[in-house]
């Protein structure tokens, strides 16, 4: 069962190791990003929610999701209360990470003049999230 925005998952550094892939770790718990053009869901545009892949939170609607030509999944707004944003240390850009258990999914970019309602693209590495299809919702 997924968790909801609002739900505060804390777990140790060893105890994500021991639920996470490798990958998903350094991605989710150390900021890591994945090879643009390589994850699974750049270009799938299934309908469905799109989960934290480290705690299960629901972050994004598939009806958000966009193609931007980035090379990462595009969404142009989280569900409310699911994503928190802050400034990365350089000031550059601005990070997004799981409200529930902190987890780094990507970055948010505004003014970028994509025709979407919030001219926002947040371009999340597909290693931080799991889709779930309607069917199984």
């Amino acid at each position: 069962m997924a968790a909801r925005a609002g739900d505060s998952i804390e777990k140790r550094e060893e105890e994500w190791r021991a639920i996470l892939s490798p990958q998903q770790f350094h991605i989710l718990r150390e900021k890591g990003t994945e090879l643009k053009f390589t994850g699974e869901y750049d270009k799938s545009f299934q309908e469905g929610i799109y989960n934290c892949a480290g705690c299960g939170t629901q972050l994004y609607k598939s009806a958000t999701k966009f193609d931007s030509g980035c090379g990462w999944p595009a969404f142009f707004e989280g569900l409310p209360g699911a994503i928190n944003r802050s400034a990365d240390p350089d000031g550059r850009r601005t990070e997004i990470t799981c409200a529930a258990c902190g987890g780094h999914l990507g970055h948010v970019f505004k003014g970028e003049g994509h025709k979407t309602p919030t001219d926002e693209r947040h371009c999340v590495n597909s290693v931080s999230i799991k889709f779930i299809p309607s069917s199984s919702n």
